[in-house]
C-alpha cells in the first residue's frame, strides 16, 4: 500500500471507533524532554509511508547526498575553500571550516521534502533543503512513535500493515560512535555544546537528552562552549575530561566571538578531541550547494543515477547573480528579469541562515512587486538562490472533536550511518496557506510510521 491508502484506511477506522485527537495525543509521554521542546504542540496522529515510496524516496535522498558530498572534488579539484566560498560561507567561516574538517562529509541529515501533487504513486517527494549536521532536530521522534502506539486502534492498525519506525535516537548516538571512531562498549566523555548566548534557552532540553543518552551509551553533560577548558593537552568540562563535543551552535553564530572557540579547534587538530559534528557540514548544508547540483552546467559532473535523483528530487535551484540562466525548459533568461516577472513562483533564500531566517516567499498576499525587487537587489550583495516554489499537499487529521482538518505537511526524511534513519512531520493548518513553518504560524510536530515491507497475500 502507499501512503494515501494507508491514510484513508486509517482515517476511517478513526471515524468508525467515534476516536477524538485527545485520545491518541493523550498517548504521548509525558517526558520532560518532549515537553521542554515540542511544548505540547502534537499532530493527532501520524503520517504514514508505503514500503515502495519509503524505499525510492530515499534512494532518492541517498543519491543526492552522494553528489552533493562529491563536489568539493568533482567541481573545485579537491580545493574545500573554494567550495565553500562558492557556497557562501563568509571568510571567517572558510577558516573555521578548513579547521574543522572531517574525513567525510556526515551522514547525520535530516532531508526537508514536501510532497507535491502530480505523481501516479500518491504525489512527488521534493527537496527544500539538507540539515546537515549535529544540530538538525527531530531525532527524537521515536518517543512520540512508542507513546501513540500506546492506543490500542493505532497499535492494532499498524500491526496489521506491519508498519513501523526507526529508533533515530538511537541511529543519533549510533553516528556519534562510528564517525568519532569510538566502540559502543567505550562510553565516550561528551559535552552537548551550544553557544552561550543561546544556552539557558535550550539547557533544559539538553539536561534531558544528556539523560536519554547515557541510556544509550554516551557519558553526555550540556554545557555551552565557554565553560569548556584546555589544558594538560586534553579539553576539560569542569572535572571531566571530554572526548566528543557535540556542538548545537550553528556556525553562523562563531562569526560573535571565534575566539573563545579557537582553544576547542586547536585540540581537535592535535587529535585531542573529536568534534561531532565537523564544521565543514556547515559547507555541504548550504542551499547554495543545491544550486551546484541544479545548475545545468554541472549535469555532467553526476553518474546517471545521481542525475535521474537530482532531476525528481530537486526543483529548480540557482544562485542569485547577475547573468543568464537555463530554465527547466532548456531556454535561457536572464535571472532577475525572470525572477521580477514570476515571482508567484519563487521563493528566495540567503544559503546559510537556518530557521527560516531571511526567507522571502514570492506568493506572499502582501509582498509587493517593488518590495519583491529591493528584495533580489539586497541578495546581490549576500549569498542568496531563488527556488521553484514546491506546492504542499495537504493531509487529513481529526481535531478535537472527530472532525477532519486539512494540514501542510513539512516531511523530514533523516539519513544516518546505517542508511534509512526515519522520518517526521511538522505541520501549519492549511487553511493559513502556504506559510513558511516555524512555531510563528502555530506549527505541530508528528512522528512518521512506514510500511516495513510489503504484506504477504
Amino acid at each position: 500500500m502507499d501512503r494515501v491508502s494507508l491514510t484513508a484506511e486509517y482515517l476511517s477506522r478513526v471515524k468508525e471507533s467515534g476516536a477524538k485527537a485527545g485520545d491518541l495525543v493523550g498517548r504521548l509521554p509525558e517526558s520532560e524532554m518532549l515537553a521542554a521542546f515540542y511544548k505540547g504542540t502534537f499532530l493527532s496522529r501520524p503520517v504514514f509511508l508505503g514500503h515502495a515510496e519509503r524505499e525510492w524516496t530515499f534512494g532518492d535522498v541517498r543519491n543526492v547526498l552522494d553528489a552533493l558530498s562529491s563536489l568539493p572534488d568533482t567541481l573545485f579539484g579537491g580545493d574545500f575553500a573554494a567550495f565553500a566560498r562558492a557556497a557562501g560561507l563568509t571568510e571567517t567561516q572558510v577558516s573555521a571550516v578548513l579547521r574543522g574538517r572531517g574525513a567525510a562529509m556526515t551522514r547525520q541529515v535530516r532531508a526537508d521534502l514536501y510532497l507535491q501533487d502530480g505523481h501516479p504513486q500518491g504525489g512527488q517527494f521534493k527537496l527544500l533543503e539538507f540539515n546537515i549536521g549535529s544540530s538538525i532536530g527531530g531525532m527524537d521522534n521515536a518517543d512520540l512513535c512508542r507513546g501513540l502506539l500506546e492506543h490500542p486502534l493505532l497499535a492494532g492498525f499498524a500491526a496489521e500493515y506491519r508498519l513501523g519506525f526507526v529508533d533515530t535516537l538511537r541511529e543519533q548516538v549510533n553516528n556519534v560512535l562510528v564517525e568519532c571512531g569510538f566502540a559502543p562498549e567505550d562510553r565516550p566523555v561528551v559535552a552537548l555544546t551550544d553557544w552561550p548566548s543561546y544556552f539557558e534557552n535550550e539547557v533544559a532540553y539538553m539536561r534531558q537528552l544528556c539523560l536519554r543518552w547515557r541510556e544509550l551509551g554516551l557519558e553526555a553533560y550540556p554545557c555551552h562552549v565557554g565553560q569548556l577548558e584546555v589544558r594538560g593537552g586534553r579539553v576539560w568540562l569542569e572535572d571531566k575530561p571530554v572526548d566528543i563535543v557535540f556542538r548545537t551552535f550553528a556556525i553562523s553564530q562563531i562569526a560573535d566571538a571565534p575566539e573563545i572557540l579557537d582553544p576547542v579547534l586547536d585540540a581537535a587538530e592535535r587529535g585531542a578531541v573529536k568534534i561531532f559534528t565537523p564544521l565543514d557540514s556547515a559547507a555541504y548544508a548550504s542551499k547554495g550547494a543545491l544550486a551546484m547540483l541544479s545548475d545545468e552546467d554541472n549535469r555532467a559532473l553526476l553518474s546517471s543515477e545521481q542525475l535521474a535523483s537530482v532531476d525528481r528530487l530537486l526543483p529548480w535551484t540557482r544562485t542569485v547573480r547577475p547573468g543568464t540562466v537555463t530554465l527547466e525548459s532548456g531556454e535561457r533568461a536572464d535571472l532577475l528579469e525572470y525572477a521580477v516577472e514570476h515571482r508567484h513562483d519563487l521563493v528566495l533564500k540567503p544559503t546559510s541562515l537556518y530557521g527560516n531566517r531571511g526567507v522571502v516567499l514570492g506568493w506572499t498576499p502582501d509582498l509587493t512587486a517593488q518590495q519583491w525587487r529591493r528584495h533580489l537587489d539586497a541578495a546581490l550583495d549576500s549569498p542568496h538562490i531563488l527556488q521553484r516554489r514546491v506546492r504542499p499537499t495537504a493531509e487529513l487529521f481529526p481535531d478535537e472533536n472527530g472532525e477532519l482538518r486539512p494540514w501542510n505537511i513539512l516531511w523530514g526524511m533523516f539519513s544516518v550511518a546505517n542508511g534509512y534513519g526515519g522520518a517526521n512531520a511538522r505541520a501549519t493548518r492549511a487553511e493559513l496557506g502556504d506559510v513558511v513553518m516555524n512555531r510563528a504560524h502555530g506549527i505541530h510536530s508528528g512522528p512518521s510510521l512506514y510500511q516495513l515491507a510489503e504484506p504477504t497475500a
